[in-house]
């Protein structure tokens, strides 16, 4: 880029070049090239490119990133959605996309469950999880499918699963955490704070079902 439309004189010549200290631009420019052979002086005439043109030429490669982003952007790799097996909307307004059905009897209303759970605001923003994305430990939950202790959203996500199934849900205000002493509540502060700051707006949780005790049993230590 910026290359002057004339060529050095090729080899034996060593070609030393000096232009006059001050030029205007677009003028006629004279350089001399010295011949270390014969001691002579040629003289070349050559024009000098406008200033304005050069900074463009310099900037071609900058113009091009912003006018192409297939060529300025970093490439990333797809990230592969979980495939849905079905998706439904119950009449509360609550939309459940079936993951992984599992397998084994199905949790009802009144049965004891243990569950770990992502919960997210709808725009994706996280707001906690029962399970630690470095360590990967879980903390899961063990509640009563029962609309007076659980939201009432969440029971209908979990009422019917099996086993080892996984679902995503969206749950509206309506059917979430209409009053503060409705769980899951996470016991950190902070989670807490944030989970109710964003009670009235649509959440996101994502479920994974891995105990059912029938309350007519004998129930589970933790209780005891």
């Amino acid at each position: 880029m910026g290359v002057l439309p004339f060529q050095l004189l090729p080899p034996p010549y060593n070609a030393s070049i000096s232009a006059s200290p001050s030029s205007v631009e677009g003028t006629t420019i004279n350089y001399a090239v010295s011949k270390s052979l014969h001691n002579n002086v040629s003289r070349i005439t050559g024009k000098k490119f406008p200033r304005r043109l050069i900074l463009q030429i310099l900037c071609l490669n900058h113009v091009i990133c912003y006018a192409s982003p297939a060529l300025a952007a970093p490439v990333i790799p797809d990230i592969n959605e979980p495939e849905v097996i079905r998706t439904f909307k119950l009449p509360s307004g609550v939309r459940i996309q079936d993951i992984v059905e599992g397998e084994g009897p199905e949790a009802h209303s009144g049965d004891l469950v243990e569950f770990n759970y992502v919960c997210r605001r709808a725009n994706g923003y996280f707001v906690y999880s029962t399970v630690d994305q470095f360590s990967g430990e879980s903390k899961p939950v063990v509640l009563p499918l029962d609309e007076n202790q659980m939201i009432v959203g969440l029971k209908e996500v979990l009422t019917g699963m099996k086993l080892g199934g996984k679902r995503r849900a969206l749950i509206p205000p309506s059917a979430g955490y209409v009053n503060e002493n409705l769980k899951p509540i996470p016991e950190e502060f902070g989670p807490r704070r944030s989970l109710f700051s964003h009670a009235q707006e649509p959440l996101v949780f994502e479920v994974q079902l891995l105990k059912i005790w029938v309350m007519t049993l004998e129930p589970p230590s933790v209780f005891n």
